[in-house]
């Protein structure tokens, strides 16, 4: 039976240190013109599993198999999930940490243009409250026909930004479709001037 939880949030915190054998920093190079919704973050957050369990003096809630979680256009799919939630040293704010795990757990999101960004990897660390996730373990980025893999992968849902690191001298892959990024960037550009034509035809009507 499925167990739904539904939490209001407003956004995530958490360091990771790990040695930089090799940095590919990628401004979604993937398609550098598409922007996540940015509604997505002010979502509420709705978890689905097969059984759950509090731990309210820790403040920690674990979720086991066939989870789903849902915010907005975003989804996580695991075996497990974690949610530690602790106040910020600086603000005082009680901030909340997601902890998945999966074979492979996958974070999806949809991004303006209705394409979707797909991060797995064998953990998932997702910070609302820092717009933040981190995909660490067989990590991998997947948009419009293009990879990106490495040991972790960190993607900012507000910048957009993406860091691929890997470790014991083992590259960091990119796999680029330029056809398709292409493709799918004239059909960005072209739906955003039919919306800027159609924002002006209504603005004549309404004189």
């Amino acid at each position: 039976m499925n167990v739904p939880h539904t939490k209001k949030i407003m956004a995530p915190n958490l360091n990771c240190s790990m040695i930089k054998i090799l940095v590919l920093l990628v401004n979604i190079v993937i398609l550098p013109s598409a922007n996540a919704s940015k509604e997505d973050i002010d979502q509420q957050i709705t978890i689905m599993s097969q059984s759950q369990s509090v731990d309210l003096k820790n403040k920690v809630a674990s979720y086991l198999n066939n989870v789903n979680i849902q915010q907005g256009s975003i989804t996580i799919k695991a075996n497990l999930v974690q949610v530690f939630s602790q106040n910020d040293k600086k603000t005082g704010k009680e901030e909340d940490t997601y902890f998945a795990k999966g074979q492979p757990a996958i974070f999806q999101q949809q991004l303006e243009d209705g394409s979707l960004i797909t991060l797995q990897a064998d953990e998932i660390t997702y910070k609302p409250d820092s717009f933040s996730i981190t995909v660490s373990g067989n990590a991998l980025v997947k948009q419009a026909g293009s990879e990106v893999s490495g040991n972790k992968i960190t993607y900012n849902i507000l910048s957009e930004k993406l860091e691929a690191q890997s470790n014991d001298n083992q590259p960091v892959t990119t796999i680029l479709q330029p056809s398709a990024i292409k493709r799918q960037k004239e059909n960005y550009q072209k739906s955003k001037k039919d919306e800027a034509q159609g924002k002006k035809t209504g603005d004549l009507g309404d004189d």
